[in-house]
C-alpha cells in the first residue's frame, strides 16, 4: 500500500506540473491578444519552476529508508549550561522546520538541563521523506556566541551532536531476545516542565547484545509521550528496534562497523556545521560550504537550502 501511494504521489505531482504548463500556454495566447495577464503568467512560471525543483529534490531520495519517518536525537557536548542551552535551541529549530514543512511532530523524550536547556531530547517526525531530508542533519553542530550565562559577556563555543534514525515499521522484522532488554520506569514530563506525572508512565529500554559483525552494543531508547506505560513501552520498543536496524544497516553498507563509530567527539574541529552569532553572523555547512548570514532565519527552521545542498553533494 505504501509503495502504491508513493507511485500515486509522483503521478499527481507530474499531472500538477503538466497542468501549469498548459495554463502558461493559455495565458500566452491571451497575452498575444492583448489581455493583461502578465502577472498570471509569471505566477504560473514560478509555480512550475518550484514544482520542478521539488521533484528534482525528491528524486535525490532513492534509498529504501528515505521515505520513512525519522527520529531526531539531540545530545549536548561538554560545557554544562552553555551546551544544554544550545541543545534546546536545536530542539526548537528542528521542531520549527518540521512544522513549517508539513510534518507531524511529537516529543518522544525530553530531559531538562540543570540550569537551562536540555540534557537530551528525541523528536519523532512523521511524514513522507522525513528521514530522507533529515539525514542531512546527522553530525556535530557548533555554536559561537556571547554567552547569556556569563556575567563577563565573554564569547563561548558550544557543541551538540544530532543523530537521525529511520523509524522502522512492521514490514521489517527485528528479533530481540527479551532477556537482553532491561526495562526501566520513570516519571515523565513534557518540554518546559509541564505535566509531571505522579505515576511512572515513562519507559526506558536498554538492549545489550551482539550485532551481526560480533561487536557488543548497548542501545537505549525511551519514551514518555504517551499517557500510559503500555503505550510508552510499545513506542520505546519501536524506537529501540529502529536504532538497532540502523546499526545493522551501517554494517551491511560497509560504511562503518556500527553507527556509534560515526559519533565524532563533541569538540573543536569535528563539526558538520557552525552557527556564529559573534563577532559576525553566519551559518556554514562544512561539508558543502553552503552558508548564509541570516542566522535568525535558520534558527526559525529555514533549513531547506542546507538540506538540498547536502543531498546534491551526495548525489554527485
Amino acid at each position: 500500500m505504501k509503495s502504491l501511494n508513493f507511485e500515486k504521489s509522483w503521478i499527481q505531482a507530474w499531472d500538477a506540473l503538466n497542468e501549469k504548463r498548459e495554463n502558461i500556454g493559455v495565458y500566452r495566447e491571451m497575452l498575444d491578444e492583448g489581455e493583461p495577464v502578465a502577472d498570471e503568467i509569471n505566477a504560473e512560471i514560478k509555480a512550475l519552476t518550484d514544482g520542478i525543483d521539488e521533484l528534482e529534490f525528491r528524486n535525490m531520495l532513492q534509498h529504501e529508508d528515505d521515505r520513512r519517518d525519522a527520529l531526531i536525537t539531540i545530545n549536548p557536548g561538554a560545557g554544562g549550561t552553555e551546551s544544554q542551552d544550545w541543545a534546546n535551541m536545536l530542539y526548537r529549530m528542528y521542531s520549527r522546520w518540521a512544522d513549517r514543512s508539513g510534518f507531524s511532530v511529537s516529543t518522544v523524550e525530553y530531559q531538562h538541563g540543570d540550569v537551562a536547556g536540555i540534557k537530551s531530547a528525541s523528536i519523532e517526525v512523521k511524514g513522507e521523506f522525513a528521514y530522507g531530508y533529515l539525514k542531512a542533519e546527522n553530525g556535530v553542530h557548533r555554536l559561537v556566541r556571547i554567552s547569556p550565562f556569563d556575567s563577563n559577556a565573554r564569547r563561548h563555543t558550544s557543541f551538540c551532536s544530532v543523530f537521525i534514525y529511520p523509524i522502522i515499521d512492521d514490514e521489517i522484522e527485528i528479533d530481540l531476545n527479551p532477556a537482553d532488554i532491561e526495562l526501566q520506569r520513570f516519571h515523565s514530563s513534557g518540554a518546559g516542565g509541564q505535566n509531571v506525572n505522579k505515576v511512572e508512565t515513562g519507559v526506558r529500554l536498554i538492549w545489550t547484545g551482539k550485532l551481526s559483525d560480533g561487536s557488543e552494543e548497548r542501545v537505549v531508547a525511551e519514551c514518555q509521550q504517551e499517557r500510559s506505560q503500555l503505550q510508552n513501552r510499545e513506542k520505546a520498543m519501536q524506537l529501540l528496534k529502529s536504532r538497532i536496524y540502523t546499526l545493522e544497516k551501517e554494517i551491511k553498507d560497509a560504511q562503518r562497523s556500527a553507527l556509534e563509530g560515526t559519533k565524532k567527539a563533541n569538540e573543536w574541529g569535528s563539526q558538520i556545521r557552525s552557527y556564529v552569532m559573534h563577532p559576525y553572523n553566519m551559518v556554514k555547512d562544512h561539508r558543502t560550504n553552503h552558508e548564509t548570514s541570516n542566522v535568525d532565519a535558520v534558527m526559525e527552521g529555514e533549513l531547506d537550502d542546507f538540506i538540498k545542498a547536502f543531498l546534491m553533494s551526495e548525489s554527485n
